[in-house]
Formats: structure tokens, C-alpha cells, sequence
């Protein structure tokens, strides 16, 4: 079945389901994460006492959507009582570690675990969100690779802890004056996996994915979903953006060869998740940054969007021959140009 044949889906369940705590916004680098998860978080403040929106992203943009300055600390957003917003850095700082050797030399010990940086900044996150009190929490992820790694965090956690006291048992005294970081990396390692129990739970927890209509960004959202599943974790929202519509007085070539590529693909998403909410959003010729912007194209994500193609009304076909009419007179005295500077050549 086509596209066009299917109902138009949108994110109004995630609002009504009142047990979600945590709402993942993933996909592809450069489709609309950012504004799509600053939107929902804002339509959530709607309906829940207070909400937080986290960007794990190491290249930030919530800054730059809510045009406000953020920090790992939470900071209320501006025009809003309920809806605070943090930038998490996603390497982590070791300030306990002073700036000898032995404490370089575990701080390189450290490092040298694979994830082992990025886990440990998301559990001291994690640890700080838990002592707050937010109705929920929006994820504006970065791209689904760090977003997959982001996944498996418990399990980095507990490898760096086992190699780690592996070397404590070989070297005894030495290791056990310069612990401390590593024993605070137990009570994370609690923390983050409590965590993943509740990310397990589609009560509890369900991930949106964030695509455009081309191939890439199609195979990309497919490999996300498989490994969500393999993860246990709850997806069954879609959110197509940059969609082009055929509005009123398009005759551009180019758009009818996009909107053309784009409908193969719009199809197989259908075809492929047929059990899924798809909401598709528009392409718009402006960004959508600033508190007012993402309010304005909010609707979208509540009801599908309706191009503008009018009826075949007397007004509009009159429009539309007098436009043709100025193209047509613009096109002849362009030709007219020309003849007059070949007959002078």
C-alpha cells in the first residue's frame, strides 16, 4: 500500500501515555534531532508537572534551538515554569585526580578502557538526575552510533571495574592510595544499571527515531530499530522530517524529481514499519530556532500537516493564468533579446 493510502500518524500517544519517564530522540546525523526532541519536550511541558530535556550530543545544538545558553547544570528554559534544559559533556573530567605520575598514570589507566570515558560521564548524569524530581526526561541523543554505545554503558562499566581490580589484587598497596575514583565508579555502576532496568520497561521508557526520506537516513533507521530490539528497548514512533509537498504553484523541476525520490522512500518506510505511529513534517525555507519557532511548528507533530493545494477554484485558476501570462511575456522579451544581438553580431 502507498504512502498517500495510509491514515497520518503523530506523537499524540507519547503525550498520553502518563508512565513514560524516559523519551529517546535518535537517528542520523543532520535530520532534525534537535529541533524534533526541543518540540516534543516542549509539548510535554504541556502536560506534565516538570520536564527536562538532556543533549548527550558532544556537538550541542539545544543552545542553539532554544536560542538560550545551557550548561551541565539544569537551567530553566525561558518562557516556561516546568521545562528545564542541561548540555552534558561527554567526556569525563577527573577533578578528583591531581597532576603527579601515579595520578596521570591513572587517569591513563582509565582512558585506556574503550567507552570507559563516555560511560562514566553518563552515570555521573544519570546519578545527578536521579536525585531530581522531573516528571520526565527527553533525550536529544547524538547519532545513532554513540547512541548504540550509549546502550551498552552498563556492561563498559562493569569490564573497566574488572580490569581495574584485577590490577589492584596484583599490585596491592600501590593501587589501593589511588582507588578513589574507581570505588565512586562502583555506586555508578548501581546507579546506570538501575537505570537500564527502567529503560527496559515500555512503561517506562520508548524511543522516537528521527529520519528524511532518502536511502541513508531509511538504512540507518533500520539498523537503530534492530538494535533497540536487541536491546529491549520500546520504539514504535517515527518521525519522517524535511518531507517535500506538492503546494499550490510549484513548477520547479528539480522539487518534482526530490518529491519524486522522496515518495519511493516515504513507501518502504510504510512497507517496512507498517506497526509504527510515522508522523511526516514539512520542509520548511526557514529554520526552526527560538522558543516561538518550535512553538509554531509544534502542531505538526499533533496534525498532520495539509499542503497548501487548493481547489480548482474561478480565483485560483486566474492566478494561475496570470502568473503564466508574466511568464510567458518575460520569456519573450528575453527572446527578443537575443535576436536583436544576433542580427548586431
Amino acid at each position: 500500500m502507498a504512502a498517500a493510502d495510509l491514515p497520518e500518524g503523530t506523537l499524540q500517544n507519547v503525550l498520553e501515555q502518563d508512565s513514560l519517564k524516559w523519551v529517546f530522540v535518535g537517528g542520523k546525523g543532520g535530520v532534525g534531532k534537535t529541533t524534533c526532541s526541543s518540540i516534543l519536550s516542549i509539548l510535554l511541558s504541556r502536560v506534565r508537572s516538570s520536564v527536562l530535556i538532556i543533549s548527550t550530543d558532544p556537538a550541542h545544538n539545544l543552545s542553539d534551538a532554544f536560542q538560550q545558553k545551557f550548561t551541565k547544570t539544569p537551567t530553566l528554559v525561558n518562557g516556561f515554569t516546568n521545562l528545564y534544559a542541561m548540555e552534558v559533556d561527554p567526556t569525563v573530567e577527573h577533578e578528583d585526580m591531581g597532576t603527579d605520575g601515579m595520578d596521570n598514570l591513572f587517569s591513563e589507566l582509565a582512558n585506556a578502557i574503550p567507552g570507559i570515558d563516555e560511560a562514566m560521564s553518563f552515570a555521573e548524569m544519570l546519578k545527578l538526575v536521579q536525585t531530581m524530581d522531573y516528571s520526565v526526561i527527553v533525550f536529544d541523543t547524538a547519532p545513532t552510533g554513540h547512541t548504540l554505545r550509549l546502550l551498552q554503558f552498563p556492561s563498559t562499566l562493569e569490564k573497566g571495574l574488572a580490569k581495574v581490580m584485577s590490577l589492584k589484587n596484583k599490585f596491592g598497596g600501590l593501587m589501593s592510595q589511588r582507588m578513589q575514583f574507581w570505588e565512586s565508579s562502583r555506586g555508578m555502576k548501581d546507579v546506570i544499571e538501575q537505570v537500564n532496568r527502567q529503560f527496559k520497561d515500555p512503561d517506562l521508557t520508548t524511543f522516537v527515531c528521527v529520519c528524511i526520506p532518502e536511502f541513508l537516513s531509511l538504512y540507518e533507521t533500520e539498523r537503530l530499530v534492530q538494535e533497540l530490539t536487541k536491546f529491549e528497548i520500546d520504539t514504535h514512533n517515527i518521525i519522517i522530517n524535511q518531507v517535500l509537498y506538492d503546494e499550490e504553484g510549484s513548477e520547479s523541476k528539480l522539487l518534482k524529481a526530490r518529491m519524486r525520490m522522496q515518495q519511493k522512500y516515504l513507501d518502504q518506510f510504510y512497507m517496512l514499519y507498517d506497526d509504527f505511529n510515522i508522523t511526516k513534517l514539512p520542509l520548511l525555507p526557514e529554520e526552526v530556532t527560538g522558543v516561538e519557532a518550535l512553538k509554531a511548528f509544534s502542531c505538526h507533530f499533533l496534525t498532520p500537516y495539509q499542503p497548501s493545494t487548493s481547489e480548482s477554484t474561478v480565483e485560483a485558476l486566474e492566478q494561475r493564468v496570470s502568473t503564466l501570462r508574466q511568464q510567458l511575456k518575460d520569456t519573450e522579451a528575453q527572446l527578443e533579446k537575443l535576436r536583436k544581438g544576433k542580427q548586431k553580431v
